[in-house]
């Protein structure tokens, strides 16, 4: 199964792949008004801690926490692949307090939103891989790690 991984040598950390991920996310086909003069809210972040910088999204974990917690049965996992159904969620944050990765956060919305692999826009990958300029985020085979 494919998965985003982030090689944290190669991070500049300059959060280009949190605004591209917003900006995919947005339903928008223009980045500038998508994004001109508005807090962005991404589905991954840019972590910097002693120097080093590295972009942290859902991991899509084969036993996820998330899943099981979810009292209403928004969050699934299929394919291994976990979504979120904003029509069942109820934003009782019972998944952001379960995920052991902090990747969970509420959207725009209040509803919960995570990392998707941007299965929903129709770039072909993750906008975050795509638009990495340094190519520190790919999305590969899980046996190629």
């Amino acid at each position: 199964m494919k998965r985003i991984y982030v090689n944290e040598k190669w991070c500049l950390g300059c959060h280009l792949c949190e605004y591209y991920c917003a900006f995919a996310n947005s339903g928008s086909d223009d980045m500038a008004k998508a994004l001109m003069n508005r807090r962005i809210n991404p589905r991954i972040q840019v972590e910097e801690r002693g120097g080093i910088s590295f972009a942290v999204s859902c991991r899509h974990c084969e036993e996820p926490l998330c899943v099981k917690s979810c009292i209403t049965g928004a969050l699934t996992s299929e394919g291994g692949i976990i979504t979120i159904d904003k029509n069942r969620c109820v934003a009782c944050h019972t998944c952001v307090l379960a995920c052991p990765y902090g990747t969970i956060m509420p959207s725009d919305d209040g509803m919960m939103q995570k990392c998707e692999l941007c299965l929903k826009n129709v770039i072909g990958e993750p906008a975050c891989v795509k638009y990495c300029p340094n190519r520190a985020i790919v999305y590969e085979d899980s046996a190629a790690q």
